[in-house]
């Protein structure tokens, strides 16, 4: 008896023929070819691999029975054990192949006419999926046939980007309506999300860990750069005189940030507005080398305390031997705006020897130290940038008013 044998798909004919061809010419060797026919063949090439991509997703959309004869997840991993492929790409193109055939024929058919290649289908399916649940079901196939036709011109990064904005190119007139939705959604999504924790390392640090909405974040960028910009040199550079790593020019610039907030204009907490309490002894206070503890909070030396009681929003409590409160300072006893102003009509730049920062960006120092009975008026004031009120507070340095008026700074020895 005759068996009749099954006549071949003519999908694993072409197939079969493609790979045949290339066997024709596989010790062929390029080099010999013309410039014109090089170039006629390396896009003759993209086409045909776009054409036989589309070939292989029909086939991968239809191949479910693949999967089952041989009980694999699907035909992705399928794929992956027989050809050892890279299964997160053979599980895209699975999904690409599957929004082709059942959504959006246009795609499939720009590439099966070798004008749509995989990467531009993936970028384009995105876009389309993304547009709202409830479009309109004909202004999404004019999104799809605009994107495929912006394939002719555009490479995946460029029709990603217009793909993002494709309602803006095709329907302007409901565009707005469904950007305001997106972004509202999102902003609500990004309220949920966001968290920030803070945990003690042991070493005097504290790593802090934080997810805001973006425009929180730009806006806390914009702060951060006006402190960490390269152009200040207070903080920005190493003793070497490089410039610090940018993460490192951000971090301190944080810390500066949080020592300028102005507490007046933050929620009442305890019933006053929000102020971090330092408190010392007396005799640590008189103390080069003394320490502090913030209120709730990590011990500082007494040279820190001295320094942020010139600028930072913070209360000084002195106790004496039985922890008894000698003085509170007064948030008074800060230099006002007014005085600011007048420090700056005095001193254009930070007042130390040599130094240009804008005066704008320094603080107010007092000369003789709030500890020590200092008045807050412009006879005890210096303007210094932040470099320079570090080391006014630091007892590594000396510091002495010129007849000049500029304050110079000499390391003790």
């Amino acid at each position: 008896m005759t068996t009749l044998q099954q006549p071949q798909h003519p999908v694993l004919e072409a197939v079969v023929a493609i790979t045949a061809s290339l066997g024709q010419v596989s010790e062929a060797n390029p080099a010999f070819m013309a410039t014109d026919q090089k170039a006629a063949t390396l896009v003759e090439i993209a086409r045909a691999k776009a054409q036989l991509a589309e070939l292989e997703l029909r086939v991968f959309a239809a191949a479910d029975d693949v999967a089952a004869e041989s009980a694999a997840r699907d035909v992705a991993a399928w794929l992956h054990h027989h050809t050892h492929q890279r299964p997160e790409a053979l599980r895209a193109d699975l999904r690409l192949a599957q929004a082709l055939d059942r959504t959006y024929t246009l795609v499939a058919a720009a590439m099966r006419a070798g004008a749509c290649n995989p990467a531009q289908a993936h970028v384009i399916v995105d876009a389309l999926d993304d547009l709202p649940a409830d479009l309109d079901p004909e202004i999404k196939t004019k999104a799809e046939d605009a994107l495929v036709v912006y394939a002719r011109e555009f490479d995946p990064t460029q029709l990603r980007r217009l793909g993002c904005r494709i309602l803006d190119l095709i329907a302007p007139e409901i565009a707005e309506a469904e950007e305001a939705k997106r972004l509202a959604a999102e902003e609500a999504h990004a309220r949920k999300k966001t968290r920030l924790a803070m945990r003690r390392l042991g070493d005097g640090t504290t790593r802090i860990s934080a997810v805001v909405p973006d425009a929180a974040a730009d806006r806390l960028a914009t702060n951060l750069e006006a402190f960490a910009s390269p152009r200040r040199d207070d903080g920005t550079r190493t003793d070497t005189g490089d410039y610090l790593p940018y993460d490192r020019r951000l971090g301190g610039a944080f810390c500066q940030l949080l020592e300028t907030l102005d507490p007046t204009r933050l929620p009442i907490h305890g019933g006053d507005a929000t102020t971090v309490i330092v408190t010392i002894d007396i005799d640590q206070l008189r103390k080069e080398a003394g320490i502090a503890q913030i209120l709730g909070g990590t011990p500082i030396t007494a040279a820190e305390a001295r320094r942020l009681a010139c600028t930072a929003n913070i209360i000084p409590a002195v106790l004496g031997g039985d922890s008894e409160v000698l003085d509170l300072g007064r948030k008074e006893r800060f230099f006002t705006a007014a005085q600011r102003r007048a420090l700056l009509l005095r001193s254009a730049t930070c007042e130390a020897e040599g130094c240009d920062i804008p005066g704008t960006w320094a603080e107010a120092h007092h000369w003789l130290a709030w500890a020590q009975g200092g008045a807050t008026d412009l006879d005890n004031a210096a303007l210094l940038c932040s470099h320079h009120h570090h080391r006014a507070h630091d007892a590594a340095y000396l510091h002495e008013r010129l007849p000049n008026g500029d304050i110079r700074f000499t390391r003790r020895t």
